[in-house]
């Protein structure tokens, strides 16, 4: 017989398809490398998330009730805890390992700054962009609208008697705090000067506007739609008539844990995507309130929170409206996590004295804010997002803010307390 001639084209693969040991080989899961699998499944599958009685925790709720989190492969429980330092502690020593956070909170705590230990977190995630609200007690209705200007003389006479005006906002470095403090200021209002700044936890605001232990507070919803319906309180403004697409709350976790499990980070994000996507979807809004309004989670009357979701703003004292920048949670790039608003939130803290000297906005921002994550679990998901912006902000007050001059900007209001 004579002996088949050699191939010289047959190649590694074709010899080892043609042997037993490649027909073991190919038996083998896809991912096979060398004597390790390749495995894309999150490293810590166990998730627990923090939230707070708000509206914007809904991203989270959903991906957790509708099998969101365990399609990605994370087996995920949800902590409604108290109040926001409760929030922030619990995810520094890892009781929580993400949580529902107001945007400044992750700043704050990886400087360091208004008593928070230092712990690096990083933001890889926007929950949501407006939905809060600047709410007045029934006593000013008729004589202030939305102008925090009609405030002032009010504001003076209070002051006059040794009596101030207390106003509530939920944490220190937090969105509402901001809020309440750009709104006063607007008016000529000093907020650390000319009225008592407290700090209130969310669901307990309108409790006590009602026993008279505040003459304003700032919110995020239902709480401000829940004021209207008790009658003791009217909104002025909401957040987003002063900024329009305004950030707010975040998905946030430890620095550490980000770098140590970034497949359960992405997994996480896959998740939140899905839902806030369903969210969107104006004919899921009323399913959504039966869900978030139950006592685990908002513990409020859907009716109370279905309104302003689909835009139907009343603001308690004759005006009206249908609202086009309500509560949104996908659309408009809503998801992308901006660098330019941890610089605004910058801004903010050296406005008022929160940080001494001009901090170092470019390095910070870099730290917390991460749209490299983001953008990494967007492209296995096949997800076009609109990308990075470092466009101009225009606020109600028509002061611009250019993410590239911060210290100009934070130097340039007439109300201010820098230190150093």
């Amino acid at each position: 017989m004579t002996p088949k001639p050699f191939l010289p084209d047959l190649n590694r693969r074709r010899f080892l398809k043609t042997t037993a040991v490649g027909s073991l080989l190919a038996g083998l899961p896809v991912g096979w490398v060398g004597s390790a699998y390749a495995d894309d499944s999150p490293e810590s599958p166990s998730v627990r998330f923090g939230i707070i009685a708000l509206t914007d925790c809904s991203p989270i709720v959903i991906a957790h009730e509708k099998g969101l989190f365990k399609k990605h492969g994370i087996q995920s429980s949800v902590s409604k805890e108290a109040s926001w330092a409760v929030i922030r502690d619990k995810l520094q020593t890892g009781d929580n390992q993400a949580t529902h956070m107001l945007l400044g909170m992750p700043i704050a705590s990886t400087m360091g700054l208004l008593g928070s230990a230092k712990k690096p977190m990083v933001i890889p995630w926007i929950l949501n962009r407006n939905g809060q609200a600047i709410t007045l007690k029934s006593d000013f209705m008729g004589k202030v609208k939305d102008d925090p200007k009609a405030l002032k003389p009010f504001v003076e006479k209070a002051k006059s008697l040794g009596e101030p005006l207390t106003f509530a906002m939920t944490f220190p470095p937090g969105t509402h705090a901001m809020w309440m403090r750009y709104y006063l200021a607007a008016g000529g209002i000093h907020p650390d000067k000319d009225v008592n700044l407290i700090t209130i936890p969310p669901p307990q605001m309108v409790a006590n506007m009602k026993v008279g232990k505040m003459d304003g507070f700032c919110v995020g919803e239902p709480w401000n739609a829940r004021a209207v319906s008790d009658k003791i309180g009217f909104t002025s403004v909401t957040t987003q008539q002063i900024w329009k697409d305004h950030p707010e709350k975040v998905c946030a976790f430890l620095a550490e844990y980000a770098e140590k499990n970034p497949k359960t980070v992405k997994a996480v994000l896959k998740a939140l995507h899905e839902a806030s996507v369903w969210l969107d979807d104006l004919g899921n809004r009323p399913e959504q309130c039966d869900i978030v309004s139950k006592p685990s989670y908002v513990n409020c009357p859907k009716e109370t929170i279905l309104g302003r979701l689909l835009g139907d703003t009343d603001m308690g004292d004759g005006r009206k409206f249908k609202d086009d920048h309500y509560m949104h949670f996908s659309k408009r790039n809503c998801n992308y996590p901006q660098p330019k608003y941890v610089t605004w939130w910058l801004s903010q803290f050296r406005r008022w004295g929160m940080v001494s000297g001009a901090p170092d906005y470019a390095g910070i921002a870099a730290k917390v804010a991460r749209p490299d994550l983001y953008e990494a679990a967007m492209k296995e998901l096949g997800y076009s997002h609109g990308g990075k912006d470092d466009k101009t902000e225009t606020l109600f007050d028509g002061k611009t803010f250019d993410p590239a001059k911060p210290e100009e900007y934070a130097a340039g209001f007439e109300i201010k307390n820098l230190k150093g």
